[in-house]
């Protein structure tokens, strides 16, 4: 007896080394609702702005809110760096254009000031400024002013009671109405 059982535990191992388990088809889990893309650019940037040393990146995007035109076209933020395990009292290393290096140096605690009060803390303490080429960004657009419905869109959006959405949908019908531009190329 003690023969028939060794002989029949090989022959169980053969069959389940032989014997194919059925196979898992990878299904992408899916979670929530659709999201806009303007919510997951930030997300996407964020390890890349990271690398070269931007914690937050909104700080490139919007260098000309906080520190004004006239200093956004000569200047742009290469990165900024803060001491080993701290987030407070780092260098902001900016690339600027030109010879404006002299009268940024005088102008650099204005420049620390508007950056940590955009930062909400005191992030900066330093500036280092090397030459390069600035490209300057576009300009800001100012936000849109409420105006009256125009007559020539009839009477169906002077009903919209939402001063906004009645915006929205007139520069939609003033663009569909007007003939569309060649694109600029330079």
């Amino acid at each position: 007896m003690a023969k028939d059982a060794g002989e029949d535990r090989p022959a169980k191992k053969a069959k389940a080394k032989g014997a194919k388990q059925p196979v898992r088809v990878y299904e992408r889990p899916r979670g929530g609702d659709a999201r806009m893309i303007s919510d997951l650019v930030p997300e996407i940037g964020r390890a890349a702005f990271r690398k070269f040393g931007f914690i937050q990146s909104s700080v490139v995007s919007r260098w000309r809110e906080i520190v004004g035109d006239r200093l956004a076209d000569v200047t742009q933020p290469a990165m900024i760096r803060f001491p080993a395990g701290q987030k407070a009292g780092g260098t902001l290393h900016l690339t600027i254009s030109g010879a404006h290096a002299p009268m940024l140096q005088h102008v650099a605690p204005d420049i620390i000031g508007a950056v940590n009060r955009f930062f909400g803390y005191a992030a900066i303490a330093h500036v280092r400024m090397t030459h390069g080429q600035v490209t300057p960004a576009a300009p800001v657009q100012p936000a849109a002013m409420l105006k009256p419905v125009p007559a020539e869109l009839g009477d169906s959006l002077r009903d919209i009671g939402d001063p906004e959405l009645r915006t929205v949908l007139e520069r939609m019908a003033a663009g569909l109405a007007t003939p569309p531009k060649l694109p600029r190329i330079s």
